[in-house]
């Protein structure tokens, strides 16, 4: 059986933990050639030895970059195109999300500048260079390749809905990416470059775990998805395997909610069981 992205070279920031780490696995998975880029290097070099035991066939590049400095970004798709002599999709996924983020009022403005240096500045560098990157594709007929690509960037439900729990720089970053996102996918749709956005509902991902310290907060953001539970990394990593594939091929300016259904509630249900997520997640 062929993988869905066999032949092809998928660069995703964030590949140490969380989405970024499922992400990896799953299109080495599917016959991806992986460059796993994250802040800290040694998370990056454990998910390349998971994929080096898993899928031996297939091959990883783990490099330290801040996705906050546009040299750093420039440098990593400059290694990925270097080592594999191209890129087809790129996953800008990693981002942050502060303690200290919190409303008009308190927010401090470096708080303000380090979420929109991450969350959107560090996005739009990774398509900046992904496009650049995608462009020069060669064509492979033999391999069923073509040039072009597919950029998936991480936003977020808050980026569709408002929260009385704020976290301003946060929900503003990810808007920036849902309207950015769109624009680029019109700019360069005819260049055969899709661009689309993943917005993930609350997840049990460290990220979210940290921020949401209390039992209380936990339960204040449960109450409102209507599948009752935190979403799991892999479910969001199994989205992005669609977008990064060509199943995807005409997909391109989407905003994929993938988020237990919050952003379609008015009020959530009441007396149903909480079912748990399906075992078959695994990979």
């Amino acid at each position: 059986m062929v993988g869905r992205l066999a032949n092809k070279v998928a660069l995703v920031t964030g590949a140490g933990s969380g989405i970024g780490l499922e992400s990896s696995i799953l299109f080495a998975q599917e016959g991806a050639n992986v460059v796993l880029v994250d802040i800290n290097l040694d998370a990056a070099e454990k998910t390349a030895k998971i994929i080096a035991s898993k899928y031996p066939n297939v091959r990883t590049i783990a490099t330290k970059a801040d996705v906050g400095k546009e040299a750093d970004v420039k440098a990593a798709v400059d290694k990925a195109v270097q080592e594999f002599g191209r890129l087809d999709v790129m996953f800008n996924n990693a981002g942050i999300m502060h303690p200290k983020d919190d409303d008009a009022l308190t927010t401090e403005e470096h708080i303000w500048d380090l979420t929109m240096q991450i969350n959107l500045k560090g996005v739009w560098w990774g398509c900046k260079y992904a496009i650049l990157a995608m462009r020069n594709n060669p064509t492979d007929e033999s391999k069923g390749l073509h040039t072009g690509g597919s950029i998936i960037n991480t936003a977020s439900f808050v980026a569709i809905l408002g929260a009385a729990t704020p976290q301003l720089a946060y929900t503003a970053s990810k808007g920036g990416v849902l309207a950015m996102s769109r624009e680029l996918a019109v700019v360069h749709a005819r260049e055969g470059i899709r661009v689309n956005s993943l917005c993930p509902g609350p997840l049990k991902t460290p990220l979210l775990m940290d921020f949401l310290d209390t039992p209380e907060k936990k339960e204040r953001r449960l109450v409102h998805v209507p599948m009752g539970r935190f979403g799991e990394a892999i479910e969001i990593a199994k989205a992005a395997l669609f977008l990064a594939s060509d199943d995807s091929s005409y997909v391109t300016g989407a905003d994929f909610t993938v988020d237990g259904g919050i952003t379609s509630a008015y009020v959530t249900p009441i007396g149903n069981p909480v079912l748990p997520p399906p075992t078959s997640l695994a990979v």
